[in-house]
């Protein structure tokens, strides 16, 4: 895996058991998280006791149960024997319900550092971590777990050790001695020991910011650089952290190139991306292509045949990315590639080019283009695989920022109802039309505007007319959209059939996601507008928003 274990399964932890509604959509994900979890604490157990105490733990274990049935128990006592005999925990921890306050529910904690500089000590509490918004979870204040809090100081990264945790109880409170002074920073969980995000006071979060900046920066092991990334941004995310701080922490990646420090950062574009509103999408684009154009021109400078698959990874990632922000050479050459497309004698045999080239052109590109790609999935042949024509529909309908595409796309689809399209695509456009804000803002503005038609063709078809629904108004940030999906609710009130919960539900999210946006948005643009007024990057290379 390239060294991204545990990040690639721990990432998925977070983002799972953050929502309001864990496991709501899959429900065979609950058996797989739950794995993921047990494999979580035996790293964490690795880690907090030792790896010889560990693999010490596991032969009690075999000795003692070999040839018989066995328990989960009996995993959890063979390592508290192992850790009591070698003195590895106090007597009132016990591995057992350690472990247990972490199998026992669909959820993690936070962890809030607040230290106190005039006495060099720090204060550690713990609660339910939240993402997605509202944060109204039934019994969250309740939920507690047994945490290992392992400290790293600025003072002694060179030791490169991990010093023995100390052991937080559920539901108390821990308080840290011997902290720094207060011009050195601290890391509670670093290499992620523990499946918790970790949150500090402002100040603390600005040293971080400013040492990572630094000729030092490598002493943090790249697996806890990626974290303190990763943490930022999402309790910027759920709210929990200023978004100044969020992209604060960003600032040293000019001058990062781990790989593993890179992974996060691509996953909280996309989320931060398909969140903030249309009005902030030029700003942020730029804000990327800044970003990332430096480590893609290095990547392409020092291409070579035989390098390692996490290098070609990373720049693929990169160009994929610097590409929907309109990064001129890749849109260029992704409309070279899709030229000898369009010249081919017998274009719907197959495509010549590259998936990565396709979604960069029917964004970007012109309509012809786009239309091009319409007629290869009208005239898809059925003895190609399907796969590569719902490849090919997703980004007809989730690549474009012209309206002018996706409204010819639903029109085709919805209204003249092209015998070509079924209901199973019409349900993939709506679901990749909620991944931006042009594409929710146009179906909602085409829902609006063909109300009569669409309703009397799809509302006796529940599931279709549901689906357009959700997809067409649920999506919204800000009060402005708040606005207009409460003006098409109180204009067709009582129109909307089986839908009608699906649009009331929609106004209550976006109530809540609108005073997200009220709070947040004017500090990201106030950010955006600092770093990119500050930045010596050219802007010939970049598409003009």
């Amino acid at each position: 895996m390239e060294g991204k274990w545990p990040l690639t399964v721990l990432y998925s932890l977070y983002y799972e058991f953050s929502k309001r509604y864990p496991h709501s959509r899959i429900t065979g994900m609950k058996q797989e998280t739950a794995c993921t979890k047990i494999e979580l604490l035996f790293r964490m157990f690795n880690y907090t006791l030792g790896e010889d105490t560990f693999k010490k733990g596991l032969r009690i274990f075999l000795e003692s149960r070999k040839f018989k049935t066995f328990s989960g128990d009996d995993i959890w006592n063979a390592l508290n024997t192992a850790a009591q005999q070698d003195k590895k925990i106090s007597d009132w921890v016990d591995i057992k319900t350690v472990a247990k306050s972490w199998i026992d529910k669909d959820r993690l904690p936070l962890v809030n550092v607040l230290r106190h500089y005039d006495n060099n000590t720090a204060v550690v509490t713990q609660k339910v971590y939240l993402r997605e918004r509202p944060h109204d979870v039934p019994e969250a204040d309740t939920m507690s777990w047994w945490l290992p809090v392992v400290v790293t100081k600025e003072c002694n990264l060179k030791a490169g050790k991990i010093v023995p945790p100390a052991w937080m109880k559920e539901k108390s409170a821990l308080v840290i001695n011997d902290v720094p002074d207060k011009d050195k920073f601290l890391i509670i969980n670093p290499e992620e020991i523990a499946p918790y995000p970790v949150n500090y006071d402002q100040d603390n979060w600005n040293l971080l910011s400013n040492f990572l900046q630094s000729d030092k920066r490598t002493m943090i092991p790249e697996l806890t650089r990626a974290k303190l990334l990763h943490d930022a941004w999402n309790l910027a995310y759920a709210g929990e952290l200023s978004f100044v701080t969020a992209f604060n922490m960003t600032l040293f990646l000019k001058n990062e190139r781990h790989h593993l420090v890179w992974d996060p950062v691509f996953t909280m574009i996309d989320h931060l991306g398909r969140h903030i509103c249309q009005c902030l999408h030029g700003k942020f684009q730029a804000y990327v292509r800044v970003l990332l154009s430096p480590l893609y021109e290095e990547l392409v400078k020092d291409e070579k045949e035989d390098e390692e698959p996490w290098r070609k990874n990373l720049r693929s990632l990169t160009k994929t990315f610097l590409c929907q922000a309109g990064y001129k050479p890749c849109i260029r050459d992704a409309q070279d590639q899709f030229s000898k497309w369009m010249q081919a004698k017998n274009p719907d045999e197959g495509n010549p080019l590259s998936n990565q080239c396709i979604c960069p052109v029917f964004k970007w590109g012109t309509m012809k283009e786009w239309e091009f790609g319409l007629q290869r999935v009208i005239n898809f042949p059925p003895s190609r695989k399907q796969s590569e024509r719902t490849y090919l529909l997703k980004t007809l309908a989730g690549c474009p920022e012209a309206e002018e595409k996706i409204n010819r796309l639903l029109n085709i689809t919805l209204l003249q109802g092209h015998a070509n399209f079924t209901e199973t695509d019409a349900f993939l456009i709506f679901s990749m039309l909620t991944g931006s804000a042009t594409g929710y803002t146009t179906l909602f503005n085409f829902l609006c505007n063909n109300w009569d038609v669409l309703r009397e063709k799809y509302i006796s078809r529940t599931n279709l007319w549901d689906n357009l629904i959700t997809s067409a108004t649920s999506q919204f940030k800000t009060e402005e959209g708040l606005e207009l999906v409460t003006q098409l609710y109180v204009s067709h009130q009582g129109q909307f059939g089986s839908a009608e919960h699906i649009i009331e539900k929609s106004m209550r999210n976006i109530r809540v996601e609108a005073e997200w946006s009220a709070q947040n948005l004017p500090v990201i643009e106030a950010w955006l507008d600092n770093y990119l007024a500050s930045s010596d990057v050219k802007d010939d290379k970049f598409i003009n928003m």
